[in-house]
C-alpha cells in the first residue's frame, strides 16, 4: 500500500483495463493476409501489442518477414496497405472478444464510490477513436475525465508528454495544483513503468495483463496480480 494516497489515477487500456489481445491477433493476421503474407501464432503477435498500432504492424511484417531485402518505397507500401486494413479490420471487430478483466469494474466502482472527486484518466498508445469507443461500450467511460490514444499528442508512451497534460487537466479540474508524485500511472508493461518512470510518478504493475516478462524486466515498485487489489495498493 501506497504511504499517501494519490490525486490521480492513469490508466493503460489494453492489458490493464481490458483484454482486447485476441481481437488485436485476429485483425493482424487479417491484414497480413490480405498483403499475401502468413499468419503468425496469437502468442508471438501479442507480444508485440503496447508501443501502438504502427508499431504493432510493423513487427508483424518484420518478424519473420524481412524487409531489409525490399525496395525501401516497396517496404513503405507494404506497410501502408497492411496497416490501412490493419485499422479498418480492428475498427469493425475490436469488440468481437475484448472484455474487460475480470474485478476491473468492481474495482473501479469501489475506488469512485469511496473517493468521488479523485480524478481517473486512461492514457494508451491504441489509437484514441477505438480507444474511447471500446471504453463506451464496456462500461468505463463514466469513470474517466480524460481519455488519450498513441495519437492525441506527437509522442507516445513511454514519452511522458500525455502524463505531463493529464496532470495539468487534473490539476484544472480540481482548481488545485497536482504534482508528478500526487499521481499513479496504472499498466501492465514496462512502456507504462517508464512513462511513470520518465515523468517522475508513481507506478502501479499488473501482472495479469498482457506483458508480465517485460513488466517484470522493468522492476516495478509495485505490483498486483488482479484488478481488486488496486484499492488496497493505492491506499485508497
Amino acid at each position: 500500500m501506497v504511504s499517501v494516497p494519490p490525486r490521480l489515477l492513469v490508466f493503460d487500456l489494453d492489458g490493464t483495463l481490458i483484454d482486447s489481445s485476441l481481437d488485436l491477433c485476429n485483425s493482424v493476421n487479417a491484414a497480413l493476409a490480405h498483403v499475401g503474407k502468413p499468419s503468425l501464432p496469437n502468442p508471438l503477435i501479442a507480444s508485440y501489442i503496447g508501443d501502438g498500432a504502427a508499431m504493432l504492424v510493423r513487427r508483424a511484417l518484420g518478424d519473420p518477414h524481412d524487409l531489409d531485402a525490399l525496395h525501401p518505397n516497396e517496404a513503405d507500401d507494404l506497410f501502408r496497405r497492411t496497416f490501412d486494413y490493419f485499422l479498418t479490420y480492428y475498427r469493425a471487430h475490436k469488440l468481437d472478444n475484448t472484455r474487460c478483466y475480470d474485478g476491473v469494474l468492481e474495482a473501479l466502482t469501489q475506488i469512485r464510490t469511496r473517493n468521488p472527486h479523485l480524478p481517473m484518466a486512461v492514457l494508451t498508445n491504441k489509437p484514441v477513436n477505438p480507444s474511447r469507443d471500446i471504453c463506451r461500450a464496456l462500461g468505463l467511460e463514466p469513470f474517466f475525465f480524460q481519455n488519450y490514444g498513441g495519437n492525441s499528442f506527437d509522442t507516445k508512451k513511454p514519452d511522458p508528454e500525455g502524463l505531463l497534460t493529464l496532470i495539468a487537466e487534473a490539476s484544472a479540474l480540481l482548481a488545485s495544483p497536482l504534482t508528478p508524485q500526487d499521481t499513479t500511472m496504472i499498466g501492465d508493461s514496462d512502456v507504462d513503468a517508464l512513462t511513470a518512470q520518465r515523468c517522475g510518478t508513481h507506478f502501479l504493475g499488473c501482472t495479469f495483463g498482457l506483458a508480465p516478462a517485460a513488466l517484470a524486466a522493468a522492476q516495478p515498485e509495485q505490483t498486483v496480480d488482479h484488478p481488486s487489489e488496486w484499492p488496497a495498493a493505492l491506499g485508497l
